[in-house]
């Protein structure tokens, strides 16, 4: 239960935690993809910083690149995007609170691409684990807008929940692809996960930063404006990041996602506590499936 990958997944799922809280400061004056750039572009001085630090300050050597590392550096890239660009898509339709659900199985598609991918293995507990905390995500999903369960079951076969799943299965095959970039280095986990975030984040920033050049003028500039703000953004991304390397170099993707789901939980509080929002039964029960879920992750999974 007190593995290393696990205080530092809840450590991941904190500063993501931050750094979307963080990021809805920046909707009044960055379009949507804009707003999503700036967790690539500001993140990559401070991956830089950070690497300079392990390598200066901590004595860490650095592997060389091979080519099973670009391609799955490059894999996980373009997944990543990907998933984030049909999520995006997801809120122009109507129904898009279902859609978004269905984008919340990258956790099991996480689990079914390590296995192809690296042979990952799961044990039936951890399966369980991972289908009961999938559960309670996608209650949570649903449960502001009042949803009944069977508009979510209704919905799978419609245009929309085949968006929000390629989503899921975008962000799934980046988390396996990010782990294979990084186990192929070998040496330190550390040094080795820094290093394929380093490599990830400069392809995302480059091929975002074209596309709104290209597809939305003036956001760049508007980017660079909101430094301040972008700035802590930035810092939250990259320290969210560099945990989730670091933990999924260390155990399988699909346990990691599954216990960074915690996310949800410190977004909860932070509703309840801080922001005094109703809480409704619906949400209580998706927070008791998570937690379940997590609790039998880390106990028996």
């Amino acid at each position: 239960m007190f593995e290393t990958w696990v205080p530092i997944t809840i450590a991941a799922a904190f500063f993501q935690n931050v750094r979307s809280s963080l990021q809805k400061h920046l909707k009044g004056s960055l379009s949507t993809s804009a707003a999503a750039y700036v967790r690539f572009f500001y993140a990559l001085p401070f991956v830089l910083l950070y690497l300079a630090i392990l390598r200066y300050g901590a004595g860490y050597d650095f592997p060389e690149l091979n080519r099973r590392f670009l391609f799955f550096a490059v894999l996980g890239s373009t997944a990543q995007i990907a998933g984030t660009a049909l999520l995006i898509h997801l809120f122009s339709f109507r129904n898009f609170v279902v859609a978004t659900a269905y984008s919340k199985t990258e956790t099991i598609q996480a689990a079914a691409a390590g296995m192809l991918i690296l042979s990952d293995t799961l044990t039936p507990w951890a399966l369980l684990a991972i289908v009961v905390s999938l559960a309670g995500v996608m209650l949570l999903a649903i449960a502001k807008r009042e949803l009944g369960i069977r508009e979510l079951f209704s919905s799978l076969f419609r245009k929309t929940a085949g968006i929000g799943l390629a989503s899921g299965a975008g962000f799934g095959l980046a988390a396996v692809s990010y782990r294979a970039a990084s186990l192929s280095l070998g040496g330190s986990f550390v040094a080795s996960a820094a290093y394929t975030l380093a490599v990830a984040l400069l392809l995302q920033t480059v091929t975002m930063g074209l596309y709104l050049r290209v597809r939305e003028p003036g956001q760049l500039t508007r980017v660079f404006r909101t430094w301040r703000i972008s700035g802590a953004v930035g810092l939250a991304g990259m320290s969210a990041s560099a945990c989730w390397f670091t933990a999924m170099t260390i155990r399988n993707a699909a346990h990691v996602k599954a216990l960074g789901q915690v996310e949800l939980l410190f977004a909860f509080v932070v509703s309840a506590a801080f922001f005094r929002e109703r809480v409704t039964g619906r949400e209580m029960l998706g927070v008791l499936l998570v937690v379940t879920g997590i609790l039998v992750l880390l106990l028996r999974g």
